[in-house]
């Protein structure tokens, strides 16, 4: 495993990371056995970076991470969380106040059975652009909330997420400089779209260390295709099927390669996130992750995609 810094944070992280999301039945549902035994596997196959949010499986994704969390040494693994973003009996509720930030910590902790959270992010900062205050918000209130919490000690880093690398850098640039120590944004680096690479330059200099999810692109890179709730554009869906086609022709499964592209290709991005709580798919992504891209069949599937990449959509 590939160990990179994240910003100026002074963390190294696997450069392959284990997003807890699948812990919470976001993509279907699971056997929390086999979920625990996915978090325990990843971290012994090198893995040392979890990421989660209580908005995953509505707060069940980190109750089970926490189940798995208590076997281990808190010295293995650096543990991401979130705020702002929360559900309940299948109603998804937003919430960036400072007061609900701070409590929204307390809560992670007490799930999870940590005493300390070694990243806090704003989740998904765009949802609150739509909602009274509008992003600035997020800068005068939910940040300095979290800020304040990493005075006490209680977390160790800050930072934001969000679909829209532009409303990360809004926010950037209207908090204090060091306010923000790292970004993670999802499905902006993989092989259908690299518009994070755009970003790379400012974040840097601004000493932003910068984290990278869905290398799948929520399952438009897969051989199993995408789920019925993907909100990607149909044509984008299709060229993506086209291309995943393409691969098993080659006998080189698009997941393979979409893992390899993620993980191999810019050391700027301090990790890659993918979700999973079948530990036989956490070791294929680890082996994946360690074997060399073929740069060759990367390019011809972007080929394949064509005038569809970059092409977004929506966040939901």
């Amino acid at each position: 495993m590939i160990f990179n810094e994240l910003g100026r944070t002074g963390l190294r992280l696997s450069n392959l990371g284990f997003g807890a999301s699948s812990l919470g039945g976001v993509f279907h549902s699971i056997r929390e056995e086999e979920g625990i035994e996915a978090v325990l596997t990843a971290l012994d196959g090198g893995i040392n970076f979890i990421d989660v949010s209580p908005y995953y499986g509505h707060e069940k994704a980190e109750t089970v991470l926490g189940k798995a969390l208590r076997q281990v040494s808190r010295s293995r693994y650096v543990l991401s969380t979130k705020v702002g973003r929360y559900g309940k009996d299948g109603v998804n509720t937003w919430d960036y106040s400072a007061g609900r930030a701070r409590s929204s910590v307390y809560e992670s902790m007490e799930r999870m059975g940590v005493d300390y959270i070694d990243i806090i992010n704003v989740h998904d900062v765009e949802f609150q652009a739509d909602l009274p205050g509008g992003l600035q918000k997020v800068a005068d209130e939910t940040l300095p909330a979290l800020c304040e919490l990493k005075r006490e000690g209680v977390v160790g880093h800050v930072g934001i997420t969000d679909l829209q690398p532009e409303n990360l850098r809004w926010v950037i640039e209207h908090v204090e400089e060091g306010t923000v120590e790292s970004v993670l944004s999802f499905c902006h680096y993989a092989l259908n779209d690299t518009l994070l690479t755009d970003y790379l330059d400012f974040f840097e200099q601004h000493g932003v260390g910068v984290i990278n999810a869905s290398p799948f692109s929520m399952g438009l890179l897969s051989d199993r295709g995408t789920p019925d709730w993907h909100p990607a554009p149909q044509p984008l869906k299709e060229a993506c099927a086209r291309a995943a086609a393409y691969c098993r022709e080659q006998g080189y499964p698009i997941d393979k390669l979409a893992v390899q592209f993620a993980t191999s290709l810019n050391p700027r991005i301090a990790s890659t996130l993918f979700s999973s709580a079948n530990p036989k798919n956490v070791l294929k992504n680890i082996a994946y992750a360690e074997e060399p891209i073929d740069e060759e069949l990367a390019r011809k599937v972007q080929d394949i995609i064509g005038p569809q990449m970059f092409v977004r959509w929506k966040n939901s």
